[in-house]
């Protein structure tokens, strides 16, 4: 009987290992690397058994029974695990499976072979001949050299172990090499093992017949590829083919085109690589789209102008209210075009080429048209070209102010009172300069440039180009687009511009481009000074009320289904929205605001509710109702006159308002900023209120002034010894910056030291200088606008800026008095209340 012993286990995955053959083994799990530990600890042998289910925790009721004992030869230990080479030794059977200390151990009994019963009978023979001469075919199918075959074969001589290597090297899975190692009987092994074998020889027999038919088909589908080609060469010959169709088609209307002389010459080659492009060909794809482009661009189609001044007033009065300035320059824009277009159909008609029945004709009409009724259609041709030139190489307007004013929906008022296509392209945050010009052909899904794409949708040559946020254009390692845009945006250059795509020049003369923006001083000189600025300046109060009553209540009222109601606002019900509820320069918010209210009187109709709300009449009380508390709290001029409190007044791209500079001084007994002691004329000035460096030299001009002044101005010798002066704009959480607050500035320092108030019914705005100057500022429309809306009566002003003036509507001038001055001597006799001669100036105060 055979003797049993204990070893550990060795479960496998995926695999059986075969008596006499050395396999290469990773093992990871715990149990494992211990049972492998445990085995180098003794005689280095193990139980190499095969799992029936492929899990990470092997028990004994998943490991097959019979396996191999199998000795660990070569070990490499790494991160995952460890590498080792097991050779098989000899068949075994578990008798019991047990775990100790982490790992897993077996009771084996060797099992012993059966032997045939006579080694030299025929049929056994010729059933070892047979699967040797199998096995050595198999091989050389796989691709393995026949001597490697054959010497591998030939080293193993008894029938058992034969049938053991053949059985280690064949394709199987685990059950099926579980069963021959299973198999005692060595004869019975053999014919498993040569059944096996034959099947992995009949499928790669299978396999080597597929692929012959496959490239015998691969062959068939070639010789049909050179047929068809043969067939579309005869079918181009008799001119019968869609594709000869198509490239007719397309040459036709290439051929329609009046193209420059480098145009035409490019698409001619391109055609003509095209014609002998396979059409399946990627280089085919590249250039009909290349071609179909420059098809479909306006090179001489161009839509009729509508020069009649009236009709373009109508237009943009019934768009927009106010913006008079903006609608007299785009008058004076169309107004020129139309003299100049009648100019020069005089010029044609002197020549002879016009004939006086075309002139009678344009004299006759009131605003001279391209429509003309003539049957010479030569003259109709030549009269249009001069209009054409009449519109063509004309300024590039620039429209420049806040947000919600009005300049995107002007330039399509423009448009239609033009009668021209209207083209819209949003520059903000483009940073490649690709985006004008296009990217070159070489590139995999290379396309035209904004430019050319817009006058593709405008589908002729003369559309109304705008140019939206060109202040917001940016810069990367792609490239500057802005300076793209100086090609585009120069009529001396951009009859001819070129765009990357298409590499052949396009005129751009007759596009009338209008550029938007918000901030003039973000456009980078070169290019604004091909533009003409337009400023949009903010509206006012009275504008906003009559822009809310003819075109945003309207709209939010129909939007909200609420035009057939008969709902409608009170005049103080619109002044209480704009003042209480935005603030702003535009009306964007004002109609989300209208907008809000109208929503809500329709939620309460829709849901039955009655009241004063739902009436027809919505009055100031029920806007507050509906909105809440006002939103908006502007600032408002002082109840009383005060020392040290000047009012100034400022801009911004929401508007105008009002600030009050506010100064403070108290004797200094210390180290002043200068590093002397007080008193002794030493001062100290501290600035409050996040002002930047403009305002802060501001602040200091006008502190030397006025200590520098102090007899002049009237003020004590007792405050001009050491002294800490301090000026504080509020509110302190916003940032300021700009010289025009130093007249503002000025004023609180000397009326502080001096100790006279200040008229609290005063504004004013300036740069000031050492010597007292008053240097002009810019803005002044809306920081005057802002100043009334805040209860302002008297605005003193630089009398440099006396002429802007003009500028502020008529209804706010006459409500104002302005004050031009050119020194701060006058400021202060217009801006202090003058004390009573008895009155003297308080002793000040001192401090530690």
């Amino acid at each position: 009987m055979a003797q049993r012993q204990t070893i550990p286990v060795l479960p496998l995955r995926g695999t059986v290992i075969f008596p006499g053959l050395t396999a290469p083994i990773a093992a990871g799990r715990p149990g494992t690397l211990r049972a492998i530990e445990a085995a180098l600890k003794g005689d280095r042998l193990v139980f190499a058994v095969a799992q029936r289910d492929n899990t990470d925790e092997p028990t004994s009721d998943i490991l097959y029974s019979m396996g191999v004992i199998a000795r660990i030869g070569q070990i490499q230990r790494g991160l995952g695990g460890v590498q080792l080479l097991l050779q098989g030794e000899q068949r075994a059977t578990a008798l019991q499976y047990t775990t100790t200390e982490g790992y897993m151990s077996a009771v084996i009994v060797p099992a012993e072979e059966m032997n045939p019963v006579d080694e030299n009978d025929p049929a056994f023979t010729a059933l070892q001949k047979e699967t040797r001469e199998r096995a050595a075919e198999l091989g050389e199918r796989r691709g393995l050299p026949e001597e490697v075959v054959h010497q591998v074969l030939d080293a193993v001589t008894e029938p058992g172990k034969f049938a053991d290597l053949v059985a280690g090297y064949i394709e199987l899975t685990v059950p099926e090499k579980q069963g021959l190692l299973e198999t005692l009987n060595i004869e019975d092994r053999l014919r498993r093992v040569l059944v096996h074998v034959q099947r992995q020889v009949g499928l790669l027999e299978a396999q080597e017949d597929i692929k012959s038919q496959v490239q015998e088909e691969l062959g068939e589908r070639q010789r049909e590829m050179y047929l068809r080609e043969q067939m579309k060469a005869i079918q181009k010959e008799l001119g019968d083919d869609d594709q000869s169709k198509e490239m007719t088609e397309l040459r036709d209307k290439l051929n329609k085109l009046e193209l420059p002389k480098e145009a035409h010459a490019e698409v001619e080659r391109e055609l003509g690589r095209l014609e002998r492009s396979g059409r399946e060909s990627m280089e085919a794809q590249v250039i009909r789209t290349y071609l179909e482009w420059i098809a479909e661009l306006p090179w001489n189609k161009r839509s009729d102008d509508h020069l009649d001044l009236n009709n373009a007033a109508t237009v943009l009065d019934d768009d927009h209210y106010g913006l008079k300035d903006v609608k007299d320059r785009v008058l004076e824009f169309l107004a020129v075009r139309q003299l100049r277009a009648q100019q020069l159909a005089q010029e044609v008609e002197r020549e002879g080429e016009l004939p006086a029945s075309v002139l009678k004709a344009e004299k006759n009409d009131a605003t001279p048209s391209l429509a003309l009724v003539d049957d010479d259609d030569k003259a109709i041709t030549d009269q249009k070209e001069a209009k054409a030139k009449a519109m063509a190489k004309g300024p590039i307007l620039l429209f420049i102010g806040p947000p919600g004013v009005g300049k995107t929906s002007i330039a399509r008022s423009i448009a239609r009172a033009l009668g021209r296509e209207y083209v819209r392209v949003a520059l903000g945050g483009a940073r490649d300069e690709a985006d004008i010009r296009g990217h070159r052909r070489t590139y995999v899904g290379a396309m035209p440039g904004r430019i050319i794409q817009g006058m593709k949708q405008a589908g002729t040559k003369n559309p109304v180009f705008l140019l939206d946020e060109v202040d917001k254009l940016g810069a990367s390692y792609q490239g500057d687009p802005s300076s793209a845009l100086l090609e585009v945006l120069d009529p001396a250059q951009n009859d001819t511009f070129t765009d990357h795509y298409l590499g052949i020049p396009f005129d751009l003369s007759e596009v009338l481009f209008i550029a938007t923006g918000n901030f003039v001083q973000n456009i980078p000189g070169p290019l604004l000074d091909r533009m003409e600025v337009v400023d949009f300046s903010g509206y006012t109060e009275r504008e906003k009320a009559e822009i809310a009553k003819k075109y945003l209540i309207p709209r939010q009222l129909e939007e909200s289904g609420l035009s057939d109601k008969g709902i409608h606002f009170t005049d103080d019900a619109v002044m209480s929205v704009v003042s209480n509820y935005t603030r702003e320069s535009g009306v964007r918010q004002l109609e989300r605001q209208l907008g809000a209210v109208a929503r809500k009187v329709a939620r309460k109709i829709a849901m039955g509710e009655t009241g004063p709300i739902v009436d027809e009449e919505i009055t100031v009380e029920e806007v507050r109702e509906l909105l809440g508390r006002p939103k908006v709290h502007p600032e408002r001029a002082q109840e009383s006159n005060e020392v040290g409190i000047a009012t100034g007044m400022y801009y911004t791209p929401m508007g105008g308002d009002i600030m009050f500079v506010e100064a403070s001084i108290r004797r200094y007994y210390g180290k002043t900023e200068t590093g002397e002691m007080g008193p002794g004329g030493a001062v100290s000035l501290i600035l409050t209120g996040q002002l930047g460096d403009v305002m802060k030299e501001s602040a200091r001009a006008a502190f030397t002034y006025a200590t520098n002044n102090a007899a002049k101005l009237g003020i004590p010798k007792d405050r001009l010894g050491a002294i800490e002066a301090h000026i504080h704009v509020p509110a302190g959480a916003i940032p300021k910056d700009g010289p025009s607050a130093g007249l503002a500035i000025a004023t609180a320092l000397v009326s502080e030291m001096s100790d006279r108030a200040v008229r609290r019914d005063v504004a004013m705005t300036g740069e000031i200088t050492l010597r007292g100057r008053a240097l002009p500022i810019g803005g002044l429309k809306e920081k005057v606008l802002g100043a009334h809306r805040a209860g302002i009566k008297h605005i003193i002003i630089p009398k440099a800026n006396e002429a802007d003036i003009e500028d502020v509507p008529q209804e706010v001038r006459d409500t104002l008095k302005f004050y031009p001055v050119e020194t701060l001597s006058e400021v202060l006799d217009i801006a202090l209340v003058k004390p009573p001669a008895a009155e003297e100036v308080k002793p000040l105060e001192s401090a530690a």
